[in-house]
């Protein structure tokens, strides 16, 4: 399910438009939100979609670390949950990234 960002309303997957306010979902969903606002976000260097455990084939698939304009949009069209798709998005932040190379080296 998606939560429009303008009404808290849940629509389906696989809605274009809310079904309370008929926003676009492409835009105002809360996971497309989220994703604008980690990508204008100058701190975030990374975005890594994250799954749930018990996710599809196809979300594991999407499980990795993404640069800022490469993110797939959630929920897409794959996914084959009985519960729809249930992915997220994580910050990968510019200060962690410096941290995590300065170990692994």
């Amino acid at each position: 399910m998606q939560t429009c960002s303008q009404c808290n309303a849940s629509s389906p997957d696989n809605a274009l438009i809310c079904v309370n306010c008929h926003a676009d979902l492409r835009e105002f969903s809360a996971t497309a939100v989220a994703l604008k606002h980690l990508q204008a976000n100058p701190r975030v260097r990374l975005i890594r979609v994250s799954v749930a455990n018990d996710a599809c084939s196809y979300c594991y698939g999407l499980l990795k670390t993404y640069p800022k304009d490469q993110v797939p949009h959630l929920p897409h069209e794959g996914c084959s949950h009985t519960n729809g798709c249930r992915c997220f998005y994580e910050p990968v932040l510019e200060e962690t990234a410096i941290i995590g190379k300065v170990v692994e080296e």
